[in-house]
């Protein structure tokens, strides 16, 4: 897992070895996280009202329940700045992905999204299952294709054939060309499948694993001792050390969204990773849940 050819956090690839698991074919959709909800009466972190004590000083609207949600911009935009896309929407939830008067009815089969670590975990639990380590959700969506830049091969669009849902055209974050017919999160298994014949291994959206994030994975201990089922980083060095009155933890996200372009971001490839708050969830991060193999 890993590579040494894209990004730095990706580095260094190294062999690993899991025990034999299952994992879900595609993201959990917001059909199945509604038959959760629907059971179990589970309220999400972000339908949670905030308590004030806990942010002091903090406007009122933005101790409001809500999420992140993704909105394009008029134009050109430095692209070091994500404040310029991303807005914090008061009654956004998985409910209602871009806030009061959105909706999933006509989105069940889409991956559910605006879900936090503990929400995806929650589900996972529920379901009898577990959130993927980093190392298993990369081997599986590898699909058997050892050192592959992507989940089918190493071409982006081999035959001019669109694999994946990625942001169309190369104006990331103001002008889509809607060429892949998806202009936020797409129907689940509406692309190719990978060797492995799992679904949205690429784009659509982020997936949390269950990993706690490191700025580089640790170096190999040599050609004869892969690590076996390999846990990474550690929770108390995993927050932002660029923000370090906030020291929220944050864990490893894998595959990419319908957000990331080939000019901006890049990272629909089985090694890329980026690390997510745990607290935060976004209107491009989803999950899918892995099982020991039986």
């Amino acid at each position: 897992m890993g590579s040494d050819c894209h990004e730095p956090e990706e580095a260094p690839a190294h062999p690993v070895s899991v025990d034999a698991f299952a994992i879900d074919v595609t993201p959990v959709t917001n059909r199945r996280f509604a038959s959760f909800v629907d059971t179990t009466g589970y309220v999400t972190v972000a339908e949670r009202p905030l308590d004030p004590a806990d942010f002091p000083g903090a406007p009122a609207d933005n101790l409001e329940p809500g999420s992140m949600v993704f909105t394009p911009t008029p134009g050109p935009v430095d692209l070091r700045h994500l404040s310029q896309w991303w807005r914090w929407q008061p009654g956004a939830s998985w409910r209602c992905p871009e806030g009061p008067g959105s909706s999933v009815v006509d989105r069940l089969d889409h991956p559910v999204v605006h879900v936090a670590h503990e929400d995806a975990a929650a589900y996972a639990a529920w379901a009898g299952a577990a959130l993927p380590t980093e190392a298993q959700w990369e081997i599986a969506a590898r699909g058997g294709l050892d050192g592959a830049a992507y989940t089918w091969g190493d071409e982006l669009r081999p035959g001019g054939r669109i694999m994946a849902n990625v942001w169309d055209g190369p104006d990331f974050p103001w002008r889509w060309t809607g060429e892949s017919g998806w202009d936020r999160t797409s129907p689940v298994g509406s692309f190719p499948a990978n060797g492995f014949g799992l679904r949205d291994m690429a784009g659509n959206v982020w997936e949390w694993t269950d990993d706690w994030w490191s700025e580089r994975h640790p170096d190999p201990t040599g050609p004869c001792c892969a690590p076996r089922n390999p846990r990474g980083g550690e929770k108390a060095a995993s927050h932002d050390r660029a923000q370090p009155q906030f020291r929220v933890p944050r864990k490893v996200v894998k595959g990419g969204s319908h957000l990331c372009a080939d000019t901006y971001c890049r990272r629909y490839r089985p090694a890329a990773r980026r690390p997510q708050a745990i607290d935060t969830g976004m209107s491009h991060i989803g999950f899918r849940c892995a099982w020991e193999a039986t």
